[in-house]
């Protein structure tokens, strides 16, 4: 949750122009989107099925571009995975981790 808050907020202040021209930015959010995977990849395979809500398998592919094909990380695909992708999951994030804490 934590990266995913970090990465809608830093997207209200930056563009993917700027994503492009700051290599510590762009490296940034690849290792917040990298965290994100790595913490779905982290949950049992059970509690995967029984939250179909949320394309786990395609969290964790991302995961693995990010760390082993990083060389090949294209600044459009990580900018639309940001503003496409994270706000939309971000509820249901929420509410699997209010569930998780009864």
């Amino acid at each position: 949750m934590e990266s995913i808050d970090v990465l809608l907020e830093s997207r209200r202040h930056h563009t993917i122009d700027d994503l492009k021209a700051d290599r510590i930015l762009f490296h940034g959010y690849v290792k917040e989107v990298e965290i994100i995977g790595e913490a779905a990849y982290k949950l049992t395979r059970e509690f995967r099925c029984t939250h179909p809500d949320i394309e786990w398998d395609d969290m964790i592919a991302m995961r693995h571009v990010l760390v082993h094909g990083y060389y090949q990380i294209s600044p459009a695909k990580l900018w639309d995975t940001v503003v496409k992708d994270l706000e939309p999951i971000r509820p249901f994030i929420a509410h699997y981790i209010d569930e998780w804490s009864e």
